[in-house]
């Protein structure tokens, strides 16, 4: 996988991958996922500046399996 324009969020340390289909999010732990399921499980309660996953169209449809399930 190449890193070409990777983006490091400052507020999290999450690593953004722009990929044909879509942006891969790499997480700390756990397998890679969507900005929408980055936006559903931290950004939107971070709120800090600096977050990178702030644009709602580059975020698109959040659906509900993208939050955590309890």
């Amino acid at each position: 996988m190449s890193e070409a324009g990777m983006q490091v969020c400052p507020v999290c340390g999450v690593k953004i991958l722009p990929v044909i289909g879509g942006d891969r999010v790499l997480f700390s732990a756990g397998p890679p996922g969507t900005r929408a399921i980055l936006w559903a499980r931290v950004c939107q309660y971070a709120q800090k500046p600096g977050c990178i996953n702030q644009d709602k169209g580059a975020i698109g449809d959040v659906k509900p399996q993208d939050y955590y399930l309890s």
